[in-house]
């Protein structure tokens, strides 16, 4: 991509839950953007760190790290789960956010609990156009 991108315009080209678009690549990583709501699922990345950053709303992040315990980020914050840190993010409200892994990682981790039907598996979709 060779134009600047504007977040909040690809976020208003989906309404899909969880399903992040690829909004620029950085070396090899994915700059991703999502909408999300409710539950994600327990899994972990065994060889990469992933960020988060909230765009708008609040996320929560559970975290067994050993303990169980949960960041909660706002708009601006901005979070890094370590590689292999089991991890479940969730908003009861909604959110946008960013998220930073190396391209081609799997949204639902190396391992992962059962995926519920509102969960898709995939390494992000690509933007057809900038909006």
């Amino acid at each position: 991509m060779n134009e600047p991108v504007d977040l909040h315009a690809v976020l208003k080209t989906f309404d899909d839950l969880w399903s992040p678009r690829i909004a620029a690549r950085l070396n090899d990583y994915d700059v991703r953007v999502t909408k999300v709501a409710g539950s994600y699922i327990w899994h972990l990345h065994e060889t990469t760190d992933e960020l988060f950053l909230v765009l708008d709303g609040e996320l929560g992040i559970a975290l067994r790290d050993p303990d169980e315990r949960t960041v909660t980020l706002s708009p601006g914050s901005v979070f890094v789960v370590p590689r292999g840190v089991e991890h479940r993010p969730f908003s009861d409200g909604g959110a946008s956010i960013v998220v930073i892994e190396p391209a081609g990682i799997p949204t639902t981790g190396d391992r992962h609990e059962p995926i519920p039907d509102h969960i898709r598996t995939h390494t992000g979709i690509p933007l057809t156009k900038n909006p």
